[in-house]
């Protein structure tokens, strides 16, 4: 490219060229370096500081942005297009660059520039998408072309809106028909920027009993022209769609351009299926779109292109209502909104835009994962779109389905929108993580009105600026059946968790539609106010314990605390199950962790209190044991010297007396025991360790809450009772020689060692246990004092 831009006469566009060349060039490299560095941040652009009066070089400046745009990422960096732009990416941002040098040019050769280019792509554009005799508006916002058509066509229904302005439209409503499968917030959009009341807009329902439902119900639509029409409305505009924003569909264009032509209403077309009228095959309900009268294309989207402005086509013999519309003018800075793609179309060729579109049809997914068991495909009528929307969806035994979106006759519908809102958080989970395992698949997830919660592979508006391959739908295909073991697995446990949690003291299921795992559980502590939504800070604390304690079991599991749904008190979601877990051994874990937590907690805040009063006693204790001991030696001990001469003449034998504190009891003891038997004895048996009610019994490397997989239940519970059965032989035969056997004769002693009763006797000497007045040992006094 260097050797092409020695070529060029004039010296700036060379030198913008060459710019643009190493900005981008220094810009991909800082991010390629940013990532190998594990995402380290430059932080001289995180703090934001004053103008530098002396100013900045390029590269510092390339350096900030590269900073703002890159160094705030916490997580993992997602795939940005500015790695798949390309040379035709860069292109199209010089085409920015470039319109700001030419507007510096003359008025005569500015003026002559612009307009060939407007006229340029315009035509390029009409000729590849069918679009014979019209004209372009270029914007940047896509919404604004159907705006500017909506003034065009209040300008030619009514003549004196110019002169009247509101007042016409008062006397007689305009009316704005939008389908029910519209993208979100358009027709406000409409109203807000041609200043006209809601009431202008209808909405037009989808069809319910025949063809798909997300295509415009035309013969409701004809019902609601003629209602419009009684009420003296003036029935305006109508916008269908040619591949919906949601699933792709395409509404009967060529009836609804009969309707329009009968009541001589605007027909207007967007959506993603347009790119396909530049193929050399295109369906009949697509190719009826380029009789209508304005549609908007985003041939951005489709080739991958940046920062390149939608086109609005459109016919009109006016050109007076299009200038005073907004749709044409006379400013060489809006015409110049065209050079970006001038140049982007230039540089693809015919050749390369269709070759593009076609890729996109081409990569479909829908026939690969009609073969895959769980996933249903909700748009599976519409031949014509590459768009595909898909939903896990699974049937229990002896049960409706569980995703089923329409309440069935045996179902409460509370218990229906329960299912389907947990499911949701399935099929969004299963979503977030394709995303991640296939970045440049571009899945979306969506939520439908009646589906709930889908996942989309919508190739015209991704693929192109992602690079979309179709070993990439491979490869999400293979992604999709390796999660299909979570979700089947995760779904089957979950009644059974709610069960078992209802069923255990001091647990609370907390039902949260929108957490994907296994369910959420509260520990009810002691003093918890079950009426109160307010932060709890002792069950907090117990909670941040129980996450702590459950993660320290390294089971498959995933475990996380988190605020209660529609409260503030802690809990604890668990996550996705991989495989079989054992629910019963699980919630009791939780519930014996829990109220272990709470005890030790408990017992620590009134630890401070029992050992203040402890000591208070002691104390008392000893300064008694004082005046004791100065009653029985005598004042005259007490002086230094003769105490000390009087008891060299007589020694006095005094007992060491002193007291002992029991933590587990709170009780004061005396060191008596201590000093005479040279061992330290409890005294009370400390409380045991609250525990499960029954302990399983687990392999080697086995981890916790495991079981034995479904399909083998006869073979693992033979085995088990094989297992244990031999474990009590063993056992027993272990214990029977001991026991049987005289213990002069054991062979299994060797000579010399203690007997099984005497190991237990002194095993208990050593735990403290006091004996019998007669085992008592005699202490014997040493030779010294002999």
């Amino acid at each position: 490219m260097d050797a092409s831009l020695e070529k060029i006469a004039d010296p700036t566009l060379a030198e913008m060229g060459k710019n643009l060349k190493e900005a981008m060039k220094m810009l991909e490299d800082s991010q390629r370096r940013t990532e190998e560095e594990n995402g380290k941040k430059l932080m001289s652009g995180d703090i934001p500081g004053p103008l530098q009066g002396s100013g900045q070089d390029m590269v510092s400046i390339l350096q900030l942005v590269q900073n703002l745009m890159h160094g705030d990422e916490d997580e993992e960096p997602q795939s940005t297009r500015i790695q798949n732009i390309g040379e035709q990416g860069h292109i199209a941002l010089l085409g920015h660059s470039l319109g700001a040098y030419i507007s510096t040019l003359d008025k005569e050769k500015l003026r002559k520039l612009t307009t060939r280019i407007l006229s340029d792509t315009t035509l390029w554009l009409c000729r590849i998408f069918r679009y014979e005799n019209g004209c372009a508006y270029f914007h940047e916002e896509e919404r604004e072309g159907l705006a500017k058509i909506c003034r065009l066509a209040i300008h030619s229904r009514y003549e004196d809106f110019v002169v009247d302005g509101f007042n016409v439209l008062y006397n007689k409503k305009p009316v704005i028909y939008l389908s029910a499968a519209a993208r979100p917030g358009l027709g406000q959009y409409l109203c807000n920027q041609l200043g006209l009341p809601f009431p202008c807009l209808c909405r037009v329902p989808c069809n319910t009993m025949f063809g798909s439902q997300h295509q415009m119900d035309v013969a409701f639509l004809e019902k609601l022209i003629k209602e419009d029409i009684e009420r003296g409305k003036l029935p305006l505009l109508l916008v269908a769609n040619a591949g919906t924003a949601a699933v792709g569909h395409t509404d009967k264009i060529g009836r609804l351009k009969e309707l329009c032509e009968q009541y001589g209403i605007w027909l207007h077309v967007e959506g993603v299926n347009l790119a396909t009228l530049a193929l050399g095959y295109v369906s009949s309900s697509v190719l009826a779109a380029t009789k209508c009268d304005s549609m908007t294309l985003t041939p951005g989207t489709w080739l991958g292109l940046p920062a390149v402005p939608a086109a609005t086509l459109y016919k009109h013999d006016d050109p007076a209502l299009t200038l005073v519309a907004g749709l044409t003018s006379n400013k060489p800075a809006d015409k110049l909104r065209a050079l970006p793609l001038w140049l982007s179309l230039q540089y693809l060729g015919l050749d390369g835009i269709v070759e593009r579109i076609k890729h996109a049809c081409q990569l479909r997914l829908q026939e690969s994962l009609k073969k895959v068991n769980h996933i249903k495909i909700l748009v599976e009528d519409e031949l014509s779109s590459p768009v595909v929307v898909f939903r896990f969806f699974q049937e229990l035994p002896g049960s409706d389905p569980v995703l089923k979106a329409v309440p069935g006759p045996n179902m409460a519908p509370s218990a229906v929108g329960r299912e389907r809102h947990s499911c949701d958080a399935l099929n969004r989970w299963l979503g977030e993580q394709l995303k991640q395992l296939v970045p440049a698949s571009g899945l979306t997830v969506m939520d439908l009105e009646t589906e709930g919660s889908c996942v989309r592979f919508s190739p015209l508006t991704t693929a192109a600026a992602l690079g979309t391959r179709a070993e990439d739908v491979d490869q999400l295909v293979a992604c999709v059946q390796s999660k299909l073991p979570v979700l089947t697995c995760t779904l089957q446990l979950r009644e059974e968790f709610k069960q078992e949690v209802t069923g255990m003291a001091g647990l609370l299921y907390v039902d949260d539609p929108n957490w994907p795992g296994i369910g959420v559980v509260r520990y009810e502590h002691a003093s918890d106010d079950k009426s109160s939504l307010k932060l709890d800070p002792e069950g907090e604390k117990i909670h941040a314990g129980l996450l702590k304690k459950l993660n320290e079991l390294e089971s498959d599991l995933t475990f996380k605390m988190g605020p209660e749904y529609k409260s503030m008190k802690s809990c604890i979601y668990i996550g996705m199950a991989s495989e079989d877990i054992d629910v019963s051994e699980l919630v009791e874990t939780i519930a014996v962790t829990a109220r272990e937590i709470e005890e030790n907690s408990r017992l620590l805040e009134n630890m401070t209190e029992v050992v203040r009063k402890g000591i208070q006693e002691a104390q008392v204790q000893l300064q008694k044991a004082n005046e004791e001991r100065l009653l029985e030696e005598g004042v005259l001990r007490q002086i230094p010297v003769v105490g000390s001469v009087l008891n060299w003449f007589s020694p006095v034998q005094a007992s060491q007396k002193g007291r002992s504190f029991n933590l587990t009891a709170g009780s004061l003891e005396s060191t008596e025991h201590t000093y005479v038997y040279k061992v330290q004895g409890t005294g009370v048996t400390p409380p045991q360790t609250p525990s499960g009610t029954r302990t399983k019994q687990r392999l080697p490397g086995q981890k916790p809450f495991k079981r034995s997989l479904r399909g083998s239940d006869a073979l693992s519970e033979t085995s088990s009772v094989s297992h244990t059965e031999d474990l009590e032989k063993m056992e027993h035969l272990s214990a029977g020689p001991e026991q049987d056997a005289p213990e002069a004769n054991s062979p299994e002693r060797p000579p010399g060692a203690p007997t099984p009763q005497e190991a237990e006797q002194a095993g208990a000497l050593q735990n403290g246990a006091q004996r019998p007045e007669d085992d008592r040992p005699q202490v014997e006094e040493p030779e010294s004092l002999r």
